[in-house]
């Protein structure tokens, strides 16, 4: 088991280190992230690493036990990492596509937003996060994205700033990380939230936007910007899927 850890612990740092080598790594990471909102950054980047095309992923037991269905023979599980009892442990799950439906077997709830769907979500985002919809779903989005990048920065510069060693934010002033920070995250929540709600967004963003996120090139730097961008996505997330 050391020896499997240390393979997933090389897989995790890879994958980390080739996120913010270009756009379309990042993007891909986000595409998946999106539809796996509801795990964390660390688990985000592992099932990204070995099942980018994920789209709904639990354990064995919950599939067999709580959904009725079964995983196929031959399925190999996503590890994810954790520590457990002051120790790293691997566990793991399964995507919906390696499982089969029994009689009484239930289907994950995958909602998808439609035209209709719009103004109570844009209502409900309003009510929650204080940012009127008067210009439409998407520069809502984005005006939220912006509104928690600059939050967050405020609440945990202290972590950020601690985390800038060997990345190209070494030589930044804290205002110049500050601003990195929030145009890398701003855009990378848009874009998460789009992507989850099918609103195309690549149509909204250009290669420009992500330029920030080059800075973040260790895996300390992106794991920090994605723990932001995932919590940050989940909290608007769940707020949609009510």
């Amino acid at each position: 088991m050391p020896d499997r850890i240390q393979e997933y612990l090389r897989l995790a740092e890879q994958t980390a280190r080739s996120l913010t080598r270009s756009c379309e790594n990042w993007t891909g990471f986000l595409e998946t992230s999106s539809r796996l909102y509801k795990y964390d950054y660390q688990d985000q980047l592992m099932i990204y690493a070995q099942r980018p095309e994920a789209t709904a992923c639990a354990s064995y037991e919950l599939w067999n036990n709580t959904m009725h269905r079964y995983v196929r023979r031959g399925s190999k599980g996503i590890a994810l990492l954790s520590m457990l009892g002051g120790r790293m442990d691997i566990r793991y799950v399964f995507d919906v596509a390696d499982t089969g439906r029994r009689a009484s077997s239930r289907d994950p709830y995958l909602w998808q937003l439609e035209p209709r769907h719009e103004q109570a979500i844009s209502e409900s985002l309003a009510a929650r996060f204080g940012i009127s919809a008067d210009h439409g779903l998407v520069h809502q989005i984005e005006n939220i994205a912006q509104e928690a990048a600059a939050d967050y920065w405020q609440e945990h510069k202290r972590d950020i700033l601690g985390i800038v060693d060997g990345s190209f934010l070494e030589e930044y002033d804290e205002f110049d990380v500050g601003a990195s920070f929030r145009k890398a995250a701003r855009a990378s929540v848009a874009y998460t939230l789009m992507a989850r709600c099918g609103l195309n967004p690549q149509k909204h963003f250009e290669h420009e936007d992500f330029m920030s996120i080059f800075d973040w090139n260790t895996p300390d730097a992106v794991g920090m910007l994605g723990n932001a961008v995932s919590e940050v996505s989940q909290q608007v997330l769940r707020q949609i899927e009510m």
